[in-house]
């Protein structure tokens, strides 16, 4: 059953359509998917203390229900070192449409995975997962099932990736934590079960898998249509 967070998470949401990040976030983690450390900063001030907090360097991404895709405006900015060079990001994000603040969070390590959620008219929730990064477009690994999930699926779908060597150690590079990674897709599609025709799509993109954990580094939910 939906929690009581999640269910305002979605109701605030419909006005977009979509979720802004950081209640994607927000939700995700209150489902037991794990997410990095965060804050949702409406102010420079905000933005320092957040990044002190959580320890430099940190990713500051645009917050805005008119940008849903971040890069297509430059409004991801990875690898900030300290507070000045966060000032300048966050100046430069508030002249894009519809400023609503940053996403202030840690940075993250590790193979990069796509992870996602369709709802289909004919076959219910169906999830993705699939080796990520900026190449992802290209090599289009990727492998689906149908929800809900079973650990016995993943490992089907993890077979199934023409990349899955990357996951499980290939010269000289650690394996990643497939527990972890189990933990997480079945944490996923119970949330996505719980969801059902609340929403669209979910995109995880992308996703960081390291021998130690597998973390959630941005999330876009797309709601369903109101009849």
């Amino acid at each position: 059953m939906l929690s009581a967070e999640i269910v305002d998470i979605i109701a605030a949401a419909r006005d977009h359509g979509w979720v802004l990040e950081p209640e994607a976030l927000r939700l995700l983690r209150a489902a037991g998917v794990p997410v990095p450390r965060f804050a949702w900063a409406t102010s420079e001030t905000q933005a320092r203390e957040a990044a002190a907090g959580i320890g430099y360097p940190v990713v500051a991404k645009v917050v805005s229900p008119k940008v849903m895709h971040k890069s297509d405006v430059q409004g991801v900015q990875p690898g900030i070192p300290d507070a000045e060079s966060l000032a300048s990001v966050y100046d430069r994000f508030s002249r894009l449409p519809g400023f609503d603040g940053v996403v202030v969070a840690e940075m993250l390590s590790g193979r990069e995975l796509i992870v996602g959620a369709k709802i289909d008219f004919q076959f219910g929730p169906v999830i993705l997962l699939g080796i990520g990064g900026t190449a992802v477009e290209i090599y289009n690994d990727t492998a689906t099932r149908m929800a809900p999930l079973k650990a016995r699926d993943v490992e089907s779908m993890l077979t199934c990736l023409r990349g899955s060597r990357l996951l499980t150690g290939y010269r000289g590079f650690a394996a990643v934590n497939i527990p972890k990674l189990t933990e997480m897709m079945l944490a996923f599609s119970d949330v996505v079960m719980e969801l059902g025709d609340r929403i669209d799509s979910i995109d995880l993109n992308p996703v960081f898998c390291s021998p130690e954990r597998c973390t959630v580094a941005d999330a876009r939910i797309v709601l369903a249509p109101q009849g």
